[in-house]
């Protein structure tokens, strides 16, 4: 399929000023989609940068479609790290004549980029897009683990049309289903139910409350790292620091907590695409969080070329084995450290008739904590959530 026919050209009033630009900015070293230049060469790239005008669906916080632009004008002013950058900004995936139109362009992009090993960086829009982006995974036949960072869970009520409040009920009801397991980091208990809770509890998902993934923001590289996709609502981030969204909140995380999840996202060898979604222009005050996801964006891409490659590319040789028999569980439970990067795993065993369905997700990211858990008899909470989705 030709991708080049669902995108717009990056508008000609920014690429103006790239040219104003050092020649070690991001813009000066990465291919851009204009309409003097053309479409980018797929072949080579490592990462694509993709904007969505969609914002039909948004709860709250119509206009955010016309973010995609704002970011760009400031991630094209940083600076690169000391790596080569295979990036291009395949511009702008216009509004469709309906918001299906929107979400077969975006699927359609995702899932030929993930074919060819492009790590696309998806700029909303509203956050009803991570419902196309798990779409484009089922297109590759492959289950998958999906983290959202959002201050509720999404999943709306039965009979819910789908919105950007609504779009985790969606993927849990789509048939046939590839998701293996789902994350929330960050929600917020006032807004979330009870009904919800027990639901999420109920499907084995994993729940992280604000105060909690603050408290300890070291537990929360592996969940992230055991993800495919990062979908991240703007939201999440308090409004003193990101303003630009009618959903903004008083709580949330910091800009500068928001940049740590997004380069653990960078550095996960298992992650393959991350969405940024619900910033709106119309009410960012100084640009400031345009300027933001700019800079989660700088982050991501950094962690990206500073993968250690130890999951699941490494060999056994690159890891320390370590077993340990939980007694009161009757469970033996296999740690793997790996030398690379002194990163943690533990192996949780699946039905020999399930290995290709399963294969990928018996080896669970955890840390060290786990490992001292499992040492004083107690059965960490990943592995038993695991092994109650693999049995």
């Amino acid at each position: 399929m030709e991708i080049s026919q669902f995108f717009q050209p990056v508008p000609e009033t920014i690429l103006r000023e790239v040219e104003k630009l050092p020649a070690a900015a991001l813009a000066r070293v990465f291919s851009i989609h204009s309409a003097s230049a053309g479409f980018p060469e797929l072949e080579g790239l490592q990462l694509a940068l993709i904007g969505v005008e969609e914002d039909r669906r948004a709860v709250n916080n119509e206009g955010c479609g016309l973010a995609p632009d704002y970011v760009r004008s400031h991630l094209y002013r940083l600076f690169k790290g000391n790596y080569p950058v295979k990036l291009a900004d395949l511009g702008n995936i216009a509004k469709g004549h309906t918001v299906e139109d929107t979400y077969f362009a975006l699927t359609s992009v995702l899932s030929e980029l993930l074919k060819l090993n492009i790590v696309p960086i998806v700029i909303g829009g509203s956050n009803d897009l991570a419902y196309p982006n798990y779409l484009a995974y089922e297109k590759l036949e492959q289950t998958i683990n999906m983290v959202s960072v959002d201050p509720a869970f999404d999943l709306g009520m039965a009979e819910s049309d789908l919105d950007s409040q609504s779009y985790l009920g969606r993927i849990i009801l789509h048939q046939p289903n590839y998701l293996f397991n789902f994350s929330n980091i960050g929600y917020q208990t006032y807004f979330v139910d009870q009904g919800s809770v027990e639901l999420m509890e109920k499907l084995n998902f994993d729940m992280h409350r604000l105060g909690q993934a603050r408290a300890h923001m070291e537990d929360i590289e592996p969940v992230v790292r055991n993800a495919d996709v990062l979908s991240f609502d703007i939201s999440s981030v308090r409004a003193s620091d990101a303003p630009g969204c009618g959903n903004a909140g008083p709580n949330g995380f910091y800009g500068e907590e928001a940049c740590q999840i997004a380069r653990y996202a960078g550095i996960s060898d298992k992650l393959s695409s991350i969405g940024i979604y619900e910033l709106n222009p119309a009410f960012d005050s100084n640009k400031q969080t345009a300027h933001l996801v700019s800079q989660m964006v700088w982050y991501f891409i950094d962690g990206f070329y500073n993968r250690k490659k130890d999951f699941p590319f490494a060999e056994k040789s690159d890891y320390t084995k370590f077993r340990v028999f939980v007694k009161d569980h009757k469970h033996e439970i296999v740690f793997f450290k790996s030398s690379r990067s002194d990163r943690w795993w533990m192996e949780v065993p699946y039905p020999p008739n399930k290995r290709l369905k399963f294969e990928r997700h018996h080896l669970v990211p955890c840390t060290y904590s786990d490992y001292e858990l499992a040492c004083k008899e107690e059965m960490p909470d990943r592995w038993w959530q695991t092994f109650l989705k693999l049995s």
